[in-house]
């Protein structure tokens, strides 16, 4: 017998709202609703849509070497954490935020994660962890082996994730918080809401502005109520969550990137610290080092189709020669853009912006272009401009 589907503390709302149900990940989300992939797509773009991340894991290290609070705490539980990623999480301030990854013995990724140093006070040897959800079981048991007398694992399944992206989420966040408008680009700030411990970070997964708000899971179907409240917020599913972060040039993990990628050929070489990339110290740092040095044999790229067709997850990639050099693993139609876009993986004399491939779909040749990410700009808030 199949297991039952997994829930999140949203799931009666979306059904009240209409949404089409599909299996992700374990659980039963909302993938459009009534509204539509196109409409939820665009009105995210000129509004803010609300989308429940519900299903993602969060969790809570905790340092054991030190007491909790004490001088050095921090720098305890980021040592910790840091022999499993590339990250300088060490310099992260209270309330900043570290996109990373983590990587397995031979530098492959094995999740992306977003790593918190949680502003609240007396949370001095504590960060805040968010996984993907397909991959949190297997996540969660990693760094819990791996810091065993180091550090120890506190799983958040007690909380929901309701992320708000668009041009107008600064202002709905900024009613309900006052305050948190004023946050920027990958940091956190805790609030009380209604009795309930939120914690509120400017990020999220879609090119936009906006945030993700961690709420007590009994808290959230009331909070997603009041921000949905707002005449800019609307529902948004798994589609046009997709087709966004396609847009934005962001990976999906187990697509485009995965265990036999590693952060320099995934084009995320970003992730390693300055420090980090002077004294290694993470999983696989010396064939990381040498593919940052060195260049790496392929890369991800963003790709342009010419015409209307889209180009899937496995479409062959070839170059104008007729050479097999890659392949798409993210494509689709992009809304903002009006026609087909999509990533993958190339040799990496053929990754250059412009250079003309040729994508197999269906058996015949789409001639594309290699093309920079993001394919839409990002717009996320860094602060008001000075002169």
């Amino acid at each position: 017998m199949a297991d039952a589907l997994k829930k999140t503390p949203l799931n009666a709302l979306h059904h009240a709202l209409g949404a089409k149900m599909v299996k992700f990940a374990g659980y039963e989300m909302p993938v459009q609703y009534p509204m539509g992939v196109l409409g939820e797509h665009q009105h995210t773009r000129e509004k803010a849509g609300l989308f429940d991340v519900s299903h993602m894991g969060q969790a809570f290290l905790k340092t054991t070497e030190i007491a909790s609070g004490s001088d050095g705490a921090h720098e305890a539980v980021a040592a910790a954490i840091e022999t499993l990623v590339p990250g300088e999480i060490r310099r992260l301030k209270k309330g900043g935020l570290r996109y990373t990854v983590l990587l397995n013995p031979d530098g492959g990724i094995l999740d992306d994660l977003m790593i918190t140093r949680p502003a609240k006070d007396g949370m001095g040897g504590v960060l805040f962890l968010v996984v993907n959800a397909a991959t949190k079981a297997d996540d969660f048991a990693l760094i819990e082996s791996a810091l065993a007398g180091r550090a120890e694992l506190d799983v958040a399944d007690d909380r929901a994730l309701i992320a708000l992206q668009g041009p107008a989420a600064a202002g709905v966040v900024d009613r309900l918080l006052p305050g948190a408008g004023a946050q920027t680009f990958m940091t956190m700030a805790p609030y009380e809401w209604n009795s309930a411990y939120l914690i509120v970070s400017r990020c999220g997964y879609t090119g936009e502005d906006g945030f993700e708000i961690s709420a007590p899971a009994e808290s959230a179907e009331a909070l997603a109520k009041t921000l949905l409240a707002d005449d800019a917020v609307a529902p948004v599913g798994l589609g046009a969550r997709d087709s966004l972060r396609l847009e934005a040039g962001l990976c999906l993990y187990g697509h485009d990137l995965t265990p036999d990628v590693t952060p320099v050929e995934g084009n995320i070489a970003f992730v390693i610290g300055k420090r980090r990339r002077e004294e290694g110290g993470f999983p696989g740092a010396e064939k990381i080092l040498k593919q940052r040095a060195e260049g790496p044999q392929k890369l991800r790229v963003g790709l342009l189709p010419e015409g209307r067709a889209p180009a899937r997850e496995g479409a062959e990639i070839q170059s104008a020669d007729g050479r097999t050099i890659g392949a798409v693993t993210s494509g689709g139609f992009g809304p903002t853009l009006g026609g087909p876009v999509a990533m993958g993986y190339v040799d990496a004399d053929c990754a250059a912006a412009g250079t003309n491939v040729n994508l197999i779909v269906r058996g015949k040749a789409l001639p594309a272009k290699v093309a920079d990410m993001p394919f839409v700009p990002h717009r996320y808030y860094r602060g008001k401009e000075t002169s």
